[in-house]
């Protein structure tokens, strides 16, 4: 019962995992410039993204702006954007495996070893997803930082943590809760596949010693054969 209810509640986390990391790749809020004139009135608002850059003014809407080609972009934002994407694609794939695992699904029925093992390799899976997370967004949130206490850049240079990172890192500590939800169970207690295609050594059979088998007797049972 402990387990079947473990395993409904790393894939509804590792669900909400999902949601948070396909939300943090699509978002441009990953950097926001805020511009500030003179008069309140006149404010602009730049948010930079993996995909596109947005912009908006006072009492206007937001203008967003796909990136025109991939080469043209740096290094870092291509990298983000493949580890973001193969975070997405391992949350998605690992859940996949883990409904195959499920104490409920009858995919793999009296192999109780089997349904395990997929359900670590789920864990594992939901865990690289993590990393991938965490990777692209800290490293982004560490940039704006450096670039926001320069000395040698304008204020129109400087950037600010988004709210997308946000998302991201929150994402990132629940896609590790889904991955220790799968990994840490318990063994069943059963023979392994292992175990009963590789039995044990002959050379290592001790045989026990012959020992006398004991009989039963009777004290009248002489009389009766020797009455017959």
């Amino acid at each position: 019962m402990i387990q079947g209810a473990s395993e409904l509640a790393a894939i509804c986390v590792g669900l909400v995992g999902l949601i948070g990391a396909s939300a943090t790749t699509g978002l441009p809020m990953w950097k926001v410039t805020a511009f500030i004139g003179e008069n309140i009135i006149v404010m602009e608002t730049r948010w930079e993204g993996l995909w596109m850059n947005c912009y908006r003014q006072a009492n206007i809407r937001m203008q967003c702006k796909v990136y025109d080609s991939l080469l043209y972009l740096p290094p870092e934002l291509q990298a983000a954007r493949g580890l973001m994407c193969s975070a997405v694609a391992l949350s998605a794939v690992g859940l996949l495996v883990a409904l195959a695992g499920m104490r409920c699904v009858s995919c793999i029925r009296g192999n109780d070893w089997a349904k395990t093992i997929i359900l670590m390799v789920a864990g594992v899976m939901q865990f690289m997803a993590c990393i991938c997370v965490f990777i692209p967004v800290s490293w982004t949130g560490h940039v704006i930082i450096t670039d926001f206490y320069n000395p040698l850049l304008i204020d129109a240079q400087r950037r600010e943590l988004g709210e997308a990172l946000y998302i991201g890192w929150v994402t990132g500590a629940v896609l590790f809760a889904s991955s220790l939800l799968f990994v840490c169970r318990r063994l069943p207690k059963g023979k392994s596949s292992f175990d009963m295609y590789h039995p044990p050594n002959l050379l290592s059979y001790k045989p026990t010693p012959n020992r006398p088998a004991l009989m039963n007797y009777h004290p009248l049972q002489p009389l009766k054969q020797a009455s017959k």
